[in-house]
């Protein structure tokens, strides 16, 4: 099964980062119209209407990134996220809104990028998994997942949005697998190729292998081959 996790991890993220790429312009005209960023918007769109996210949630969800504070404070500011004491980031109406135009700009991408696919059946599968993936206490998927899915979601939408969401569970796993050396996100960004990464992304399908136990080996080609047409 890790090497069914090895095989499929770029698949996947070639199939939603083409999505994106596809909804870039459309993203960057609904900014300037509305003059509000979007950032946490954009790329939390799939949890922040669901439920608050812990302030010290960021720091698990942008591992990799710079500190996250004037982004935070920009979406304060502009009035599309609150604050509440206890560090809890809650969604406005006005943060809603420019969601629920993502939603639609992506329904738009979906439709260019994955036109004449069938994509019931591949979001059916990926539900499936991301159901069976381990919600790590402290992880990022814990956050995330399950993703939200207004009434009237497309299954395109929901398999794009599943997708972005299950691919927080490999994150999750490759944290674990570098912590388990002793290494911190730094390090690991700096670690040359050579074994010991090869020990940790080796490590890391073994960890993100699990829930793709919840299908068959029919159902896995059949994921594997129908998300590969799609890029």
């Amino acid at each position: 099964m890790s090497e069914y996790a090895a095989e499929i991890a770029p698949v996947i993220n070639v199939a939603h980062v083409n999505v994106h790429a596809s909804a870039a312009q459309p993203l960057a005209d609904l900014a300037a119209a509305s003059g509000l960023t979007p950032a946490y918007l954009y790329d939390l769109r799939f949890t922040l209407p669901l439920r608050p996210l812990p302030r010290t949630g960021l720091a698990v969800l942008y591992r990799y990134a710079s500190d996250q504070e004037r982004t935070l404070l920009q979406h304060l500011d502009e009035g599309t996220l609150t604050e509440d004491g206890d560090g809890l980031l809650r969604l406005t109406d006005k943060g809603l809104d420019f969601v629920h135009h993502v939603y639609d700009l992506h329904a738009a991408a979906v439709a260019r990028v994955w036109v004449g696919h069938d994509l019931a059946g591949p979001a059916e599968l990926v539900g499936r998994v991301l159901a069976a993936a381990e919600r790590l206490p402290g992880g990022a998927l814990e956050l995330v997942a399950p993703p939200y899915e207004p009434e009237g979601t497309g299954p395109g939408l929901r398999l794009f949005n599943r997708l972005a969401a299950l691919r927080y569970h490999r994150a999750d796993a490759h944290a674990a697998a570098w912590r388990s050396v002793g290494l911190s996100a730094s390090e690991i960004v700096d670690l040359r190729d050579g074994p010991e990464r090869t020990a940790i992304e080796a490590e890391t399908n073994r960890r993100a292998s699990a829930p793709y136990g919840a299908l068959s080996e029919t159902e896995r080609d059949t994921l594997y081959d129908i998300l590969l047409k799609l890029i």
